[in-house]
C-alpha cells in the first residue's frame, strides 16, 4: 500500500471512530433539568459566576457527570420565566429530562404537574408541602434538601437582632410573596414576632422582581416604621442581596439576613445555613438517580448547622455599639 494510501486510511478510521464515539456519547448522555426562575440562566451551568453552580457542577464532575460530554444540561432561569412559574414548570415537564434539579417555590408546583420524573429539590419542609411521606422515606418522586429548621428558626433570628438593636421596637419582614402568603413561614413568622412583642412592618417580593420593586420594598419597610428588618430566605432576597443590603444601609436600618454571603456584601448580621454544602449534597443525589436509584428511597438532608456571621463596618456606620458577647458567639466576623 502507498503511503498517501495508508494515511488517508488512517484519516478516514480515525473519523469515523470520532463519529461512533460521539454517537455512543449521545446515546448515555442523560438531561438534567435546572430550575430556578430567580436566577439569570447563565448562572444555571457549569462555567458561572454563581459559586454554587460552580460548587455543584464540580461535584457531578467529581462523580463522573461531565456537562457537555455525558450531561446535557437544559437551564431555565429568568430569562425563560416570562409567563410566571406555573407555564415555566409546565414546560420543564412536557420536556421529560432524566431528572430536575428544583429550587423553590417550583417543587410544590412541580407536584401538581408530575409524580414521575424525579425532582432533587432545595425547599423548606417537604412534608408539610406533601412533597415527602418522612425525610427519611419520601417515598414519591422527590428527594434533596429541605432548609428548615422548624419554627424557632424565626425567633432565634429576631433574638439575634434584637440583641444587637436593643431598642427594636418595630420589625419589619422583607420575603417573598409566595412564600409569606403560604401554609408555613407567614404565620410562623407573625407567631415568632408575637412572643417577642414585636408588631411587623411586612413587604413581599414576586418571582422575578426587578430592582425598582425591590427598592419600593424597603422605602415600604422604613415609611412603615420599622427599625430593623428580618430578611428571610428565599431566592429573590439571594440573588438581590448585595442591593438589599445596601438599600437597608442607606436607610440606616439594622437588618439580620438568611444568608452570609449578604453580610459580606455589606449587610449587618446573618444566621444562615452553608448553601455550597446543600448543592453539593443534591449533587450526590442526581448522580444516585442517574445510576438507578428511586428518589423516594434517598433521604432528605435537613439543615442542622446554622453560622453567625457580623459584619463590624456596618454595624459602625449603623452607629451601633455590638455586644462583645455576640462577637465572641459569632462564626465569622468581618472588621
Amino acid at each position: 500500500m502507498r503511503r498517501r494510501d495508508f494515511i488517508s486510511l488512517l484519516g478516514g478510521a480515525a473519523v469515523a471512530w470520532s463519529l461512533a464515539a460521539a454517537a455512543q456519547q449521545s446515546t448515555n448522555s442523560k438531561r438534567l433539568a435546572f430550575f430556578s426562575p430567580s436566577e439569570p440562566s447563565a448562572d444555571l451551568h457549569e462555567h458561572s459566576e454563581s459559586k454554587r453552580s460552580r460548587a455543584f457542577f464540580a461535584e457531578l464532575r467529581r462523580l463522573g457527570w461531565i456537562e457537555g460530554h455525558n450531561l446535557k444540561v437544559e437551564s431555565y432561569g429568568r430569562e425563560q420565566n416570562t409567563s410566571g412559574p406555573e407555564a415555566l414548570v409546565t414546560e420543564v415537564v412536557r420536556s421529560n429530562p432524566d431528572v430536575i434539579f428544583s429550587i423553590a417555590p417550583g417543587p410544590v408546583i412541580f407536584k401538581k404537574l408530575t409524580s414521575r420524573i424525579p425532582i432533587v429539590v432545595i425547599t423548606g419542609d417537604p412534608v408539610k408541602q406533601g412533597l415527602a411521606e418522612s425525610l427519611a422515606h419520601p417515598g414519591g418522586n422527590f428527594t434533596g434538601a429541605s432548609v428548615d429548621a422548624g419554627l424557632s428558626i424565626h425567633g432565634k433570628r429576631i433574638a439575634l437582632l434584637r440583641e444587637m438593636v436593643p431598642t427594636m421596637s418595630k420589625l419589619g419582614c422583607l420575603a417573598l410573596r409566595l412564600q409569606w402568603n403560604g401554609p408555613i413561614t407567614g404565620p410562623a413568622i407573625r407567631a415568632a414576632a408575637e412572643t417577642a412583642g414585636l408588631p411587623l412592618a411586612v413587604s413581599l417580593l414576586e418571582i422575578g422582581t426587578s430592582e425598582a420593586d425591590v427598592r419600593a420594598a424597603v422605602e415600604s419597610i422604613s415609611r412603615d416604621g420599622a427599625n430593623a428588618v428580618l430578611v428571610l430566605e428565599s431566592p429573590e432576597t439571594f440573588q438581590n442581596g448585595t442591593l438589599i443590603a445596601k438599600l437597608v444601609g442607606d436607610a440606616k436600618l439594622p437588618a439580620i439576613f438568611s444568608f452570609t454571603e449578604s453580610v459580606e456584601a455589606g449587610g449587618l448580621m446573618a444566621y444562615s445555613f452553608d448553601l455550597i454544602e446543600l448543592y453539593k449534597r443534591v449533587a450526590n443525589n442526581i448522580d444516585a438517580i442517574l445510576r438507578g436509584a428511586k428518589p423516594g428511597d434517598i433521604p432528605i438532608y435537613q439543615v442542622t448547622k446554622f453560622e453567625l456571621s457580623i459584619n463590624l463596618k456596618t454595624a459602625k456606620q449603623l452607629g451601633l455599639s455590638v455586644p462583645p458577647a455576640l462577637v465572641a458567639s459569632a462564626d465569622k466576623v468581618i472588621e
